[in-house]
């Protein structure tokens, strides 16, 4: 009976590596998306969210059941608990991927981003995509250090929404409002899933130490640190 109960805690742990392989897949073309203009690829986009949205649903139920069935203490109920806010965070994110998406499809066939901002948005999905796929090794591998870092890491995105901010406010932006509410609101659905990858690196630090991530000092000698 204990195997069985925890296979099913690994099993919810693969359940949000999973999550995270998917939305940061997503935000990845999504962003392609709305830099090409690319409808086919945003539908694509939009259409798979229903997976992430199943998964947690599927994550959840499995979570409520095993605290009803086997009333798990310390640790264990740490793990549940924590799996549930994390399988959260992962679901808003591929919500905010399908927002990229989305807009891009509202666009089309234009696309949403002027062509002198293509490199900032560009950036700025690489570094979601890779923020989330360190997030993804931090579930699997409970490195605490590595969550720590995710933090430092998430710093290149806040500089990236800053200078996107910037460049909007400049007096020779040429674009008109409509282009400056889409960017407004690319930058700060970058920003946003970046939050939520940093947020599930933090809980995994909370899970493995029973502390906050706030409270422990972060790692040293991190390159970009």
């Amino acid at each position: 009976m204990r195997d069985a109960y925890h296979e099913e805690l690994d099993s919810i742990g693969e359940g949000l590596v999973e999550m995270a392989r998917l939305v940061g897949s997503a935000i990845g073309r999504a962003t392609t998306a709305i830099l090409d203009a690319d409808l086919k690829l945003a539908e694509s986009v939009i259409a798979a969210d229903e997976k992430v949205d199943d998964l947690q649903r599927d994550l959840e139920a499995r979570a409520i059941t095993l605290l009803a069935r086997q009333q798990p203490v310390a640790t264990d109920l740490r793990i549940v608990v924590t799996s549930l806010r994390m399988s959260a965070d992962l679901e808003r994110s591929g919500d905010l991927a399908q927002h990229v998406a989305k807009l891009a499809r509202l666009r089309f066939p234009e696309t949403a981003v002027p062509r002198d901002l293509h490199a900032t948005i560009l950036e700025m999905g690489q570094l979601a995509q890779r923020l989330m796929a360190k997030a993804g090794e931090v579930i699997i591998t409970k490195d605490v250090d590595l969550a720590l870092q995710l933090e430092q890491d998430d710093d290149a995105m806040d500089r990236l929404h800053r200078a996107l901010f910037q460049h909007l406010m400049d007096d020779r932006w040429k674009h008109g409002i409509e282009t400056a509410v889409d960017v407004t609101l690319l930058g700060r659905y970058y920003e946003r899933f970046a939050d939520h990858a940093v947020s599930v690196a933090k809980r995994v630090v909370y899970l493995v130490t029973g502390e906050h991530a706030d409270e422990i000092a972060p790692p040293t000698g991190v390159e970009g640190a």
